[in-house]
C-alpha cells in the first residue's frame, strides 16, 4: 500500500549523466493531482485516496459525476484513480499532490494499458514460426492444427490463436527516476514504460 500519483506518457528521449553515459527515458506529466475522496476502514471497508487528474470545467460532466466533486470549489476532472494508504495516512481532501513526493534514484512502479495492435495473426501475436515459402506450400503463416480428433473434438480453452492484441493493463516495476523537474511537472524516468503517447499512467512508491 504506498501513495501515488496520476499522469501522461509524454514520449522517449535520452540524457546524459556527468560521466558521459547515455540512458534512455521517458518524459511524464506527473500531475498535480487533487485529492477527491478520502476513504477509511470505518466507512468504506478499506483505506484510500481517490485522485484526480486532467481538469475539465465542472459544467460539461453529468449530474452524478459532478458530484464527485462538489468539495473541490468548482474543479473537476476527467481522470480519477485510487490508490491504498494505511489508515494513518494525512492527506485530506481538496490537497494537492506532486511530483515532490518522489526521490531522485528512487525506484518506482509504473502501470499503463499497451498500445492496440488490432486483429492480429499468431506470427504476430504468439511469434510462431512460418510455414515454407516454396513448392506449392500453402501454409505460410497460418497457425496450423488446433484441436483433437474423436475425443474431446473440440479446441481447448487456452489455445493460441489468432485475435486481438494490445491494450493490456500491464505494470513495470523498479522504474527508475533519473530526473524530476518540479516547475513543468515532469518525471523523466529510465528505459521505457508501457502505453503510447499522451496514454494515462499511474505512478506509486515501490
Amino acid at each position: 500500500m504506498s501513495i501515488g500519483i496520476i499522469g501522461k506518457k509524454i514520449g522517449m528521449t535520452q540524457v546524459f549523466t556527468k560521466d558521459g553515459a547515455l540512458i534512455p527515458v521517458t518524459v511524464i506529466e506527473a500531475g498535480p493531482c487533487a485529492v477527491v475522496q478520502k476513504k477509511i476502514n470505518e466507512k468504506d471497508g478499506y483505506s484510500a485516496l481517490k485522485l484526480g487528474f486532467a481538469g475539465v470545467k465542472s459544467e460539461l460532466l453529468n449530474k452524478p459525476d459532478q458530484g464527485q466533486f462538489k468539495n473541490l470549489d468548482g474543479k473537476a476532472f476527467t481522470v480519477l484513480k485510487e490508490f491504498r494508504v494505511e489508515e494513518s495516512d494525512e492527506h485530506n481532501v481538496g490537497d494537492q499532490l506532486t511530483i515532490d513526493i518522489f526521490e531522485l534514484g528512487e525506484k518506482v512502479i509504473v502501470t499503463g494499458v499497451t498500445k492496440g495492435k488490432g486483429f492480429a495473426g499468431v506470427i504476430k501475436r504468439w511469434g510462431f514460426a512460418r510455414g515454407p515459402k516454396t513448392h506449392g506450400s500453402k501454409h505460410h503463416r497460418a497457425p496450423g492444427s488446433t484441436g483433437m480428433c474423436a475425443y474431446p473434438s473440440k479446441v481447448l480453452k487456452g489455445k493460441k490463436m489468432p485475435g486481438h492484441m494490445g491494450t493490456d493493463r500491464m505494470t513495470f516495476k523498479n522504474i527508475e527516476i533519473i530526473d524530476k523537474r518540479s516547475q513543468d511537472n515532469l518525471l523523466l524516468v529510465k528505459g521505457n514504460i508501457p502505453g503510447a503517447k499522451n496514454g494515462i499512467i499511474t505512478v506509486s512508491k515501490s
